[in-house]
């Protein structure tokens, strides 16, 4: 479980590099791919809510 886990978050930061800012739109394509991971590896969601919520706050803006 951890591994398929792992290869999906490596596989949504791995689209993230090589930008020279993060969009909108980019942000919110990535925390959609976030929680649908966490959702399939059973993280309850209250947790996933707030995690994305916290990562989308800091993204924005941001450079890469």
């Amino acid at each position: 479980m951890f591994d398929a886990l792992t290869e999906k978050l490596q596989g949504v930061f791995s689209g993230l590099r090589g930008r020279g800012k993060l969009t909108d739109a980019d942000i919110d394509a990535a925390m959609r791919a976030i929680r649908l991971s966490l959702l399939e590896a059973d993280v309850s969601l209250p947790v996933v809510k707030q995690l994305t919520t916290a990562i989308a706050a800091r993204a924005k803006g941001t450079e890469v």
